[in-house]
């Protein structure tokens, strides 16, 4: 099992920018695709964004395409999350989640991985609030 811790959370002005980070330990995160969730207080665990094991496939919610970007880098079992133009409705706490592929699931459509059941693995997330 993976284990993973964000960071980079914080407060932030409307309109600034922020990089989270969500490092791996315990395994090597090329054998997952990850995700990034937000959960606010009171409401679901919002999907993000998503990254395929090798990087070469990524996909957005409407609420953060254009706005957030994710990338990883595999030689440092890093995975990241560029959030510009943050917006008040941005505050909550973040989470990187990681989902296992195999040789037979690494080319499943990222479209289909936008559920907190799709992923095995959680970090404990970090907060990120945005003042007005």
């Amino acid at each position: 099992q993976v284990q993973l811790v964000e960071s980079g959370g914080g407060l932030v002005q409307a309109g600034g920018s922020l990089r989270l980070s969500c490092a791996a330990s315990g395994r090597t995160l090329s054998s997952y695709n990850m995700g990034w969730f937000r959960q606010a207080p009171g409401k679901e665990r919002e999907f993000l964004t998503a990254i395929s094991w090798s990087g070469r496939s990524t996909y957005y919610a409407d609420s953060v395409k254009g706005r957030f970007a994710i990338s990883r880098d595999n030689a440092k079992n890093t995975v990241y999350l560029q959030m510009n133009g943050l917006k008040p409705e941005d505050t909550a706490v973040y989470y990187c989640a990681a989902r296992l592929t195999t040789r037979f699931t690494a080319t499943q459509p990222l479209t289909g991985q936008t559920s907190p059941s799709n992923y095995g693995s959680w970090g404990q997330g970090t907060q990120v609030t945005v003042s007005s």
